[in-house]
């Protein structure tokens, strides 16, 4: 499993920082064994339910956000220096793990994905953020996953958070049309 992911979403692999790098693969793994999904299922897992026969899994949707994430803080940072200060390693890990409480959220019926019990109660940002917690991911990173999408709003969010809240919103709009 720890193989396949890895090959799927090779972004792991340039978390510099080995304890958050194995942390955060780790969390990934053990959510999926938690909600019973397999790799397999996670390539055919929507990235949402709220786009009808969306095409995008749950997989490339995350590496799309992962990378759209780098990019713009790379370009950040080329542009601005030292004016502003970007955690590359909490960026990657944040973005990498925005939508891994949509294992807990999202549960199969047949051929379609619906919401489970738990995702009913708590969406994916709170689920998700609340799994991390138990393997040490630095409130930085917490934060990103807890306050990307709307339970962020009108919250403080770092800049790492920004980022991943917008890449995750580009990715989520271009699909809607």
């Amino acid at each position: 499993m720890k193989n396949k992911l890895l090959s799927l979403m090779p972004e792991f692999q340039q978390i510099e920082g080995k304890d958050l790098r194995e942390n955060t693969l780790q969390i990934w793994i053990d959510a999926m064994a938690k909600s019973g999904w397999s790799v397999d299922d996670l390539l055919d897992m929507p990235f949402t339910l709220l786009i009808e026969r969306i095409k995008v899994n749950i997989i490339e949707h995350t590496r799309a956000v992962t990378l759209c994430s780098l990019r713009i803080g790379d370009i950040l940072v080329q542009e601005y220096g030292d004016k502003i200060s970007l955690n590359r390693d909490f960026l990657l890990s944040g973005a990498l793990l925005h939508d891994v409480g949509k294992l807990f959220e999202y549960r199969r019926e047949g051929e379609a994905f619906v919401k489970s019990e738990e995702g009913k109660l708590l969406r994916h940002p709170i689920s998700g953020a609340a799994f991390a917690y138990r393997y040490g991911i630095p409130d930085e990173v917490l934060h990103i996953i807890a306050a990307h999408s709307k339970e962020g709003d009108g919250a403080r969010r770092t800049i790492e958070a920004i980022i991943v809240n917008h890449a995750d919103f580009v990715n989520f709009d271009v699909l809607k049309i």
